[in-house]
């Protein structure tokens, strides 16, 4: 049990632990709230798929702090979002506008799929083509005879025994 307390406390005191935390003072909820908000629509441009409420890299603080101080200024949310795409174009929105620019991000994966479908359709449909016109010579004359004496055995009505 001993050891156990002891290697828990030998854990806890790991520098893992001992991040510092930023906070920031805002003059109202609201602004608390819109900070809150963009924070999390706005991209890490430095992370993989991370917004910048998320991201522990420099420019995700540095991000945090821009927008801090912007709004501290008393900037509206439309001028921090102005500024940020300004400066590091729509990549910095999780949602770009719609725009021919960003038409391929919007659109881009409902084609990919319609695309795929029909690439699966054709290669399905030429594999039934090439698999009915794969039989040999040998085996239409065998279906010919067979077929004729189908024909044969019906106008007797009997049997071929």
């Amino acid at each position: 049990m001993r050891l156990i307390l002891f290697v828990t406390l030998v854990l806890l005191q790991s520098p893992v632990f001992a991040g510092p935390v930023v906070t920031y003072d805002f003059a109202s909820d609201e602004q608390e709230a819109l900070f809150n908000k963009l924070s999390n629509e706005l991209r890490c441009l430095v992370c993989q798929n991370q917004a910048i409420a998320d991201s522990n890299a420099d420019l995700a603080k540095d991000l945090r702090d821009e927008m801090y101080g912007m709004l501290q200024q008393g900037k509206s949310e439309a001028e921090i979002v102005d500024f940020m795409v300004a400066r590091y174009g729509d990549f910095v929105m999780y949602r770009p506008p719609m725009k021919p620019v960003t038409w391929l991000l919007w659109f881009g994966p409902a084609f990919a799929l319609i695309a795929g479908f029909f690439f699966v359709v054709r290669i399905v449909n030429r594999q039934k083509r090439a698999a009915a016109s794969a039989i040999s010579s040998e085996e239409v004359e065998r279906l010919k005879a067979l077929q004729s004496e189908a024909q044969a055995m019906n106008k007797t009505g009997g049997s071929k025994d």
